[in-house]
């Protein structure tokens, strides 16, 4: 049988006994100038990457033109330090919030590779969506595997110039809108693209774009699968999340060897495996299932489309290459569905899950900082008033225009009033900077003390006219002294 072009020798031989701290070091020596061309494969487990890949980019590019009450829903506005996330607007301060996703979705991740190992590889990551819509690009621009493959060898002609460019033009397009994407995260989506595509963007903007343009135009032009074999951290520790139940793609060497190739009709002692090479030729990073489990593979399943392919068409039951376990292919039962593991990265996730909660319940749309004028400790009006001067600094985090009313407190005598206006009204994500002056009449003072505690209060109300809180959680407090003579 002629080799596939992209076939890559292993120093392992297949073995039925694997076990599962053996599953991953297979060590594959590839031709370093061998230029992997993958073969177009259709099947149940292809159709299901292509919807789940369209459905990632689609909502990558889709999602940042859904506009929420005036404005983008989900916009991380670097200049004013906001993330807007529909009616959530997060701080620097709340980025807890985000810590604490980001961590839940790589539990989430853990969690689900216990069960079926690197299928977020295979499946949902971007860098194997966006692989394969170069790949696709380059197939319908060049030809199928074997026309690209006769194409590299070919001289320089017009014709191969014409499809060079062509497929080179069209990637740069594409990075260039996946720049575009990205950044319309953080900078209003539609005059962005606008000003990129019209030449009219500032500095920075077009630097940030045309960095990550080119960071998708080699990654998923170029490097492609060395950025799995080679620059991925993930395949290099997921092996530790593995366990003998864990589903990954898997040769069943007891029913497929020892292979060799055969007539459809011809009986044979052989195994069930035909060795036609098409789970190598269909292989996104070049690697041969057959060897054993290996880090590189990313779980996509074109060698299971494929292998079931060749199995139909020799009459042959079909999963010889499946999403098995190791104790399936051993014929042993599964143990505990609820692994160590398992509970571990679920507990984790869990925890992770009720931190988001929580900081979202607790989340402030006021944020209030008070200071005291250190020039003066306290002013004497009159006979009997004491007067001390304060300056708040009061956020409106939310998205509205908002009335807010100051109040100030004590747990002691005497009472505290505010001279200046106690109702302010801030616009959306500003900081107001107001002067407050606080009196109390010496006459009412309790003890001998020089200083006393009190609390300022602020509230969002209805408005000027109507001063009733809007809702209790709309409110902020923060204690200060007052100083007497």
């Amino acid at each position: 049988m002629p080799k596939s072009s992209n076939y890559t020798a292993s120093a392992a031989q297949p073995s039925t006994n694997i076990s599962a701290s053996q599953r991953i070091p297979v060590v594959q020596i590839a031709t370093p100038s061998a230029k992997i061309h993958v073969r177009e494969q259709k099947g149940i487990f292809q159709r299901l990457r292509q919807y789940s890949n369209t459905v990632l980019i689609a909502v990558f590019f889709l999602l940042p033109f859904i506009n929420y009450q005036g404005r983008q829903a989900i916009l991380f506005d670097v200049t004013e330090q906001q993330f807007f996330l529909f009616h959530i607007t997060l701080w620097p301060q709340d980025f807890t919030v985000l810590a604490w996703f980001f961590m839940a979705a790589a539990f989430a991740l853990f969690f689900v590779t216990v069960y079926w190992g690197r299928v977020w590889c295979g499946f949902l990551c971007p860098q194997t969506a966006w692989t394969f819509i170069y790949m696709w690009v380059e197939a319908k621009v060049e030809g199928n595997h074997h026309h690209r493959a006769a194409l590299d060898r070919a001289p320089w002609s017009l014709s191969k110039l014409r499809k060079r460019v062509t497929k080179h033009v069209l990637w740069m397009v594409f990075a260039l809108l996946t720049g575009c994407g990205f950044i319309s995260y953080f900078m209003p989506a539609r005059e962005l693209y606008i000003d990129i595509f019209s030449a009219s963007n500032g500095f920075w903007t077009g630097t940030w774009v045309y960095f990550f343009a080119i960071c998708t135009y080699l990654n998923a032009g170029w490097m492609r699968e060395m950025m799995c074999l080679h620059c991925c951290p993930y395949s290099r520790f997921q092996a530790v999340m593995f366990d003998a139940n864990t589903k990954t793609v898997s040769y069943d060497a007891a029913r497929g060897e020892s292979r060799g190739p055969r007539k459809r009709s011809q009986e044979t002692e052989l195994g069930d495996c035909v060795d036609c090479n098409l789970c190598v030729d269909v292989c996104p990073t070049g690697i041969d299932i057959r060897n054993g489990l290996q880090y590189e593979c990313i779980n996509c399943g074109a060698c299971v489309d494929a292998c079931n392919q060749t199995m139909e068409k020799f009459g042959y039951a079909a999963n010889l290459i499946r999403f098995t376990s190791e104790n399936a292919l051993k014929g042993q039962s599964q143990a505990s569905v609820f692994s160590i593991k398992a509970l571990g990265y679920a507990s984790a996730l869990l925890i992770m899950i009720g931190l988001i909660i929580i900081d979202l319940s607790q989340l402030s749309d006021i944020q209030l900082n008070v200071i005291r004028d250190r020039q003066s400790l306290y002013r004497e009006v009159g006979i009997d008033t004491v007067e001390n001067t304060y300056q708040l600094k009061i956020r409106n985090k939310t998205q509205q225009a908002a009335v807010y009313k100051i109040i100030v407190l004590s747990d002691k005598a005497p009472t505290f009033r505010i001279v200046t206006d106690t109702l302010v009204q801030i616009k959306p994500g500003e900081q107001l900077d107001y002067p407050v002056t606080v009196s109390a009449r010496r006459s009412e003072r309790v003890g001998d003390t020089s200083q006393q505690t009190l609390q300022f209060s602020v509230s969002q109300v209805y408005s000027a006219v109507n001063p009733i809180p809007v809702k209790p959680a709309n409110q902020v407090a923060q204690q200060s002294r007052f100083f007497w003579p």
